[in-house]
Protein backbone atom coordinates (compact mmCIF):
# COMPACT_ATOMS: atom_id res chain seq x y z
CA UNK A 1 0.00 0.00 0.00
CA UNK A 2 1.18 3.33 -0.92
CA UNK A 3 0.20 6.97 0.73
CA UNK A 4 -0.34 9.78 -1.50
CA UNK A 5 -1.73 13.43 -0.51
CA UNK A 6 -4.91 14.36 -2.65
CA UNK A 7 -3.01 18.04 -3.35
CA UNK A 8 0.50 16.58 -4.80
CA UNK A 9 -2.39 13.42 -7.00
CA UNK A 10 -4.10 16.24 -7.81
CA UNK A 11 -0.79 18.53 -9.42
CA UNK A 12 0.45 15.72 -10.99
CA UNK A 13 -2.12 14.78 -13.19
CA UNK A 14 -2.51 18.26 -13.95
CA UNK A 15 1.20 18.36 -14.64
CA UNK A 16 0.70 15.37 -17.05
CA UNK A 17 -2.78 16.83 -18.57
CA UNK A 18 -0.50 19.96 -19.78
CA UNK A 19 2.18 18.13 -21.30
CA UNK A 20 0.20 15.06 -22.81
CA UNK A 21 1.24 14.25 -25.63
CA UNK A 22 4.65 14.45 -24.15
CA UNK A 23 5.30 11.87 -21.19
CA UNK A 24 5.65 13.09 -18.01
CA UNK A 25 8.39 11.68 -15.78
CA UNK A 26 9.04 12.94 -11.98
CA UNK A 27 10.68 11.98 -8.88
CA UNK A 28 8.92 12.02 -6.14
CA UNK A 29 9.38 12.08 -2.20
CA UNK A 30 7.81 11.27 0.71
CA UNK A 31 7.01 12.84 3.97
CA UNK A 32 6.61 10.21 7.40
CA UNK A 33 3.01 10.26 8.86
CA UNK A 34 4.35 11.30 12.20
CA UNK A 35 5.46 14.70 10.72
CA UNK A 36 2.31 15.60 9.86
CA UNK A 37 0.31 18.39 11.69
CA UNK A 38 -2.99 16.06 11.78
CA UNK A 39 -2.65 12.41 12.74
CA UNK A 40 -3.56 10.22 9.61
CA UNK A 41 -4.05 7.12 11.51
CA UNK A 42 -1.31 6.00 10.23
CA UNK A 43 1.55 4.22 12.02
CA UNK A 44 4.18 7.40 12.21
CA UNK A 45 7.00 5.68 10.29
CA UNK A 46 4.78 5.30 7.17
CA UNK A 47 5.90 7.19 4.24
CA UNK A 48 3.22 9.47 2.62
CA UNK A 49 4.28 10.96 -1.31
CA UNK A 50 3.74 14.83 -1.00
CA UNK A 51 6.55 16.38 -2.54
CA UNK A 52 7.63 16.22 -6.76
CA UNK A 53 11.40 17.10 -8.28
CA UNK A 54 10.65 19.05 -12.06
CA UNK A 55 12.36 17.28 -14.87
CA UNK A 56 15.69 18.89 -15.66
CA UNK A 57 16.55 20.27 -11.88
CA UNK A 58 20.44 19.06 -11.17
CA UNK A 59 20.83 18.04 -14.49
CA UNK A 60 23.94 20.17 -15.39
CA UNK A 61 25.77 19.04 -12.39
CA UNK A 62 24.72 15.24 -12.94
CA UNK A 63 26.36 15.44 -16.29
CA UNK A 64 29.61 16.99 -15.50
CA UNK A 65 29.94 15.13 -12.02
CA UNK A 66 27.55 12.51 -12.09
CA UNK A 67 26.20 13.83 -8.47
CA UNK A 68 22.31 14.26 -8.50
CA UNK A 69 22.01 16.98 -6.62
CA UNK A 70 18.72 17.67 -7.47
CA UNK A 71 16.85 15.30 -4.89
CA UNK A 72 17.20 16.41 -1.40
CA UNK A 73 19.36 13.93 0.33
CA UNK A 74 16.72 10.83 1.80
CA UNK A 75 14.39 11.52 -0.86
CA UNK A 76 12.85 10.32 -4.16
CA UNK A 77 12.10 6.65 -3.50
CA UNK A 78 9.16 7.21 -5.72
CA UNK A 79 8.43 8.10 -9.45
CA UNK A 80 5.00 9.72 -11.47
CA UNK A 81 4.94 8.71 -15.19
CA UNK A 82 2.10 9.29 -17.35
CA UNK A 83 1.72 7.24 -20.61
CA UNK A 84 -0.20 9.19 -23.18
CA UNK A 85 -0.64 6.09 -25.20
CA UNK A 86 -2.86 4.87 -22.44
CA UNK A 87 -1.42 2.02 -21.16
CA UNK A 88 -1.98 1.21 -17.04
CA UNK A 89 1.04 -0.23 -16.71
CA UNK A 90 4.61 -0.53 -16.53
CA UNK A 91 6.74 -0.54 -19.62
CA UNK A 92 10.38 -2.34 -20.24
CA UNK A 93 11.46 1.44 -21.06
CA UNK A 94 9.77 3.35 -18.02
CA UNK A 95 12.66 4.93 -15.39
CA UNK A 96 11.84 2.20 -12.29
CA UNK A 97 11.64 3.05 -8.24
CA UNK A 98 10.44 1.27 -5.31
CA UNK A 99 7.00 2.48 -6.12
CA UNK A 100 5.93 4.30 -9.46
CA UNK A 101 2.91 6.12 -10.34
CA UNK A 102 1.64 5.70 -13.44
CA UNK A 103 -1.45 7.78 -15.09
CA UNK A 104 -3.40 7.91 -18.60
CA UNK A 105 -5.43 9.94 -20.11
CA UNK A 106 -7.46 11.71 -19.51
CA UNK A 107 -5.17 12.11 -15.95
CA UNK A 108 -8.02 11.83 -13.81
CA UNK A 109 -8.02 10.00 -10.16
CA UNK A 110 -10.02 6.66 -11.98
CA UNK A 111 -6.53 6.96 -14.84
CA UNK A 112 -3.72 6.24 -12.03
CA UNK A 113 -2.75 3.34 -10.41
CA UNK A 114 0.60 2.15 -8.01
CA UNK A 115 3.53 -0.29 -9.18
CA UNK A 116 6.24 -1.62 -7.24
CA UNK A 117 9.50 -1.93 -9.32
CA UNK A 118 8.45 -5.69 -10.99
CA UNK A 119 5.55 -4.03 -12.59
CA UNK A 120 2.98 -5.95 -9.51
CA UNK A 121 -0.45 -3.55 -8.65
CA UNK A 122 0.01 -1.63 -5.12
CA UNK A 123 -2.57 0.10 -3.53
CA UNK A 124 -3.16 3.55 -3.56
CA UNK A 125 -4.05 4.92 -0.84
CA UNK A 126 -5.49 8.98 -1.19
CA UNK A 127 -5.02 11.21 2.06
CA UNK A 128 -6.80 14.57 2.35
CA UNK A 129 -3.61 15.77 4.73
CA UNK A 130 -1.32 18.92 4.20
CA UNK A 131 2.29 18.25 4.92
CA UNK A 132 4.06 20.48 7.23
CA UNK A 133 5.80 23.66 6.38
CA UNK A 134 9.05 23.40 5.51
CA UNK A 135 11.73 26.67 5.64
CA UNK A 136 15.45 27.02 4.16
CA UNK A 137 17.47 27.58 7.34
CA UNK A 138 19.08 31.85 6.93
Amino acid sequence: MIHVTRDLLTVLLDHAAERDPTAVNLRLSATRAGAFDADLGLDPETPVLTHFTLEGVGGPVNAVFGVDLGTPAGRGGARFLSHPTGRLELSKTDDLAAVVLVAVPPYDADGVAAFDRAGDGIELVVLDATPPEESIPE
